[in-house]
């Protein structure tokens, strides 16, 4: 019998999703976990895997159809039946595709997807039971078991070096990417032929002239009903501080490459932002909180969405327990984060939960920026350029100098209806101090 392909369900509040491009046409060869179609939600725009081997038979649900979770929206003939089956022409996209269904929506957009297993080297003699259990949790030992690896070959993220979901499987990635065994006749005869029924290239759409009117794709849609919703919400003031980054760059610079080479992962300046920010988080708790109703809710954790720019919109991804991770953690957490979001590999917990913000325009040459609150919190941190201007020089004798030095100016967007601007200016002149007289170890 051929296998049904669903519209899945993309966390508990979502209740329907728009097909946006099918990425195989009827009569193609697919495989097992193969990104088969795109969708968007009112959470998450996803990249959907094939649930089965075989080949596409029917596309049930044309491009830019919206339907119901659960909806079967095409078949696949498994390899048995594949010369059998007779594939269907794809549907037209009908004259109104939109089936309306309630929706709900708290975050800015984001997408998903499975990640593929890795086959791991062989496992050093495993480390005694008591050393693993202190540095690590059950699922960690769990994942380590199933994938033969020695928990005493991973380095840990955590607070006291403890060993964190995301190290372990960050590790077993690295060793999966190393040369693997010559595959035996079978299996290569398998993937050649899995190789000459590549998809057909789909043309690029043409690119709108001046003139055209053209529809918002759902990200846009939803980008521009959480900005307008956030400014109605929250009543939105900003303070902006010059930051002396001089001690970072030239941290930085003299660390990255050894960084990279123990770690598997590039140093870059976020982690420095965010941690700084943290500290002062952890002094100014009312910046990480948010109101609800005449309450406020004060956060015992502090999970940091950090915005990434794609091409097609913009997601705010989720460090979560930020606070209890050490700077690696952060790195690798980021990193993580923003590699999965350009790849369309987040999931929908990905994108939820934040209690703060850290957004980051100065990547692209702005000196600083007035970024709208993410809601529901209470507070954003923009990140503008890395620049070198002259300064003036105290020493600790308190003479003066003129030296070329790198400075980085630092947003806050506050709501006023909770955070005092007293309240808003000691954070930040916490947070530029942390910068300025950094200590902390790198790694």
């Amino acid at each position: 019998m051929p296998t049904d392909i669903v519209m899945p369900q993309m966390g508990e509040s979502i209740v329907e999703g728009t097909i946006t491009k099918w990425l195989k046409k009827p009569g193609d060869k697919v495989q097992r976990d193969e990104p088969l179609f795109e969708i968007s939600t009112d959470k998450v725009d996803a990249e959907i895997p094939a649930p089965a081997s075989g080949v596409l038979q029917e596309i049930k649900v044309a491009e830019g159809t919206t339907v119901g979770v659960n909806t079967v929206v095409g078949t696949i003939s498994v390899d048995g039946e594949a010369s059998a089956a007779k594939p269907k022409p794809a549907p037209q996209k009908p004259a109104e595709a939109k089936q309306e269904a309630p929706s709900s929506s708290n975050v800015p957009s984001a997408v998903t997807g499975p990640s593929g297993a890795r086959s791991p080297e062989p496992a050093s003699p495993p480390v005694q039971e008591d050393e693993e259990e202190a540095r690590s949790s059950p699922l960690v030992r769990k994942i380590a078991r199933e994938h033969g690896v020695s928990l005493s070959q991973v380095t840990g993220s955590g607070l006291g070096g403890r060993i964190t979901k995301q190290d372990i499987m960050q590790f077993i990635e690295s060793q999966g990417s190393q040369p693997a065994a010559p595959a035996t006749p079978a299996r290569s005869a398998e993937q050649g032929s899995t190789a000459a029924a590549p998809a057909a290239p789909r043309p690029a759409a043409p690119a709108p002239y001046p003139g055209d009117l053209v529809p918002m794709s759902n990200m846009r849609k939803l980008i521009a009903k959480h900005m307008i919703e956030s400014r109605r919400t929250s009543a939105h003031v900003h303070c902006m501080y010059e930051v002396d980054f001089t001690r970072i760059v030239n941290l930085r610079s003299k660390l990255k490459n050894g960084f990279e080479q123990r770690h598997g992962v590039r140093l870059t300046f976020m982690p420095f932002f965010v941690r700084a920010a943290i500290m002062a988080l952890q002094q100014w708790p009312i910046i990480n909180a948010n109101i609800e109703g005449d309450n406020i809710r004060y956060h015992r954790n502090i999970n940091v969405g950090i915005a990434v720019a794609l091409d097609w919109g913009l997601i705010v991804p989720v460090v979560k327990n930020a606070g209890d991770l050490n700077f690696l953690g952060l790195q690798r957490g980021i990193t993580d984060l923003g590699e999965r979001a350009r790849n369309k590999k987040l999931k929908p917990e990905d994108v939820e939960g934040s209690t703060f913000t850290v957004t980051n325009p100065g990547q692209f040459g702005a000196v600083f920026g007035l970024p709208i609150i993410n809601q529901p919190n209470s507070a954003i941190m923009g990140v503008g350029g890395i620049t070198k201007m002259p300064l003036v020089i105290t020493d600790k004798d308190g003479n003066d100098s003129i030296a070329i030095r790198s400075v980085v100016h630092l947003t806050l967007g506050y709501d006023h209806r909770l955070i005092d601007g007293a309240v808003a200016d000691q954070f930040m002149a916490q947070v530029k101090k942390n910068i300025e007289t950094w200590s902390e170890e790198v790694g």
